[in-house]
């Protein structure tokens, strides 16, 4: 018997210097935002290279589209 599974989507991660440019902030500003709960941690690679999930930070500016709205 074939069992599918469920179809995933492949997950995309952007590096930080990625991330300062679409959000149009710096480093220190990404971390303070992280550190107040206002801006989606990032997910370890490796011992010393994170990267967030382009998801998260697409979701991240929708929500201050509607809040500015």
């Amino acid at each position: 018997m074939t069992q599918l599974l469920p179809h995933r989507t492949p997950t995309t991660v952007l590096r930080r210097r990625e991330v300062e440019a679409r959000v149009g902030v710096s480093r220190s500003t990404l971390y303070e935002w992280m550190k107040q709960g206002e801006f989606p941690l990032p997910i370890k690679l490796g011992k010393r290279a994170v990267a967030w999930r382009e998801s998260d930070i697409n979701g991240w500016l929708d929500s201050r589209k509607t809040r500015a709205a």
